[in-house]
């Protein structure tokens, strides 16, 4: 298997299943090849920090992989270098080639493809918490939909150019002598601008809300009741003290939540305690029960907030919870063999 001179491997294998072992199973997530592979043989490189993960893989097979339950919830970043990358998404199927780079979250996709006779691609893992922060920055609201972002990201447009280039500086500062790892400041602030570009650049299910949202911002009254829910999240405020705060009737104020935030002030502050609720649930510092975290985020009704938050989130609170373990596992793992 020929390699890049540049790049030093720093494991090697010849079997499959040392792969899946060494890289894959880390991860929790399931594989499989497409096809018999004779001959086969692995070469990769990896590092952790924080909230990513990169990979530099080569191998000579085609092969699937696909999210087990135990699966951290990523957005996977593949920049093909020989050889495809693929993604299977509701029986559609995408594919990157080298030039392109290829976008999927962890959960929603059905599989990923590695084609090709030999194969190299590097691997950024961002963590899917990562992502939701910049869409609450730059929508001033939570993310409780799938994104749906474009799976396909061609580096010869503007924005696929920049976005490309940043991931490259991001795996290449990771990688090799690891120059990035030694700089806090640079990976924090590499990271926002990674996420927000995504954002802001790459088509998604709420593009046009974010066009709109250039020319309209919200106007002041909308801004003060949203500061007032932020301040007043875990205590039980109604909808007569938020337009009180602002300074408006509950008619204007629910006419302007529809017109500039698509939801009402009662949904909007939902999604704000879902959000919070999510965030102590994946906390690992965080050793309060499900039914505590319900109550301090003023759900009185177990069961109604189950039923929220797996409709805004796609998992049970208690799927949260074994699932958070499972992620800070998986992370360590990867760091154990790649640091």
């Amino acid at each position: 298997m020929n390699h890049d001179p540049a790049t030093t491997q720093r494991w090697a294998g010849a079997d499959f299943d040392g792969m899946l072992e060494t890289f894959i199973g880390a991860a929790h997530f399931g594989a499989s090849p497409a096809r018999r592979l004779e001959g086969f043989h692995w070469s990769a490189d990896a590092r952790a920090h924080g909230a990513m993960t990169v990979i530099d893989l080569a191998c000579d097979g085609e092969w699937n992989l696909w999210a087990t339950p135990d699966t951290p919830e990523w957005l996977t970043i593949h920049v093909p270098r020989t050889g495809i990358s693929g993604m299977t998404l509701r029986q559609t199927t995408t594919t990157a080639k080298p030039g392109q780079m290829l976008l999927g979250q962890s959960h929603e996709a059905d599989r990923f493809l590695v084609r090709g006779e030999f194969h190299r691609s590097q691997k950024l893992f961002l963590h899917w918490s990562q992502i939701c922060q910049a869409f609450g920055q730059v929508f001033e609201a939570p993310l409780v939909e799938p994104l749906n972002l474009s799976p396909l990201v061609d580096g010869s447009s503007a924005a696929g150019h920049l976005i490309k280039n940043l991931v490259e500086t991001i795996i290449g500062g990771m990688l090799g002598e690891a120059i990035l790892l030694h700089s806090p400041i640079a990976m924090v602030n590499l990271n926002q601008a990674l996420t927000h570009l995504l954002i802001r650049s790459v088509p998604h299910r709420y593009s046009q809300r974010l066009e709109q949202t250039a020319f309209m911002p919200a106007p002041r009254h909308v801004r003060r009741a949203i500061d007032f829910m932020h301040a007043n999240i875990a205590r039980p405020i109604t909808i007569s003290m938020i337009a009180q705060s602002a300074n408006v009737s509950v008619r204007t104020l629910e006419t302007g939540f529809r017109s500039f935030k698509d939801a009402t002030p009662a949904g909007y502050l939902r999604t704000l305690r879902l959000q919070a609720a999510r965030s102590d649930l994946l906390d690992r510092s965080n050793r309060q029960s499900v039914r505590d975290i319900c109550l301090k985020w003023g759900f009185s009704h177990a069961g109604r907030f189950s039923a929220l938050y797996r409709s805004a989130y796609g998992e049970s609170p208690r799927e949260s919870v074994r699932r958070k373990f499972s992620a800070g596992s998986s992370q360590s793992g990867i760091r154990r063999g790649s640091l």
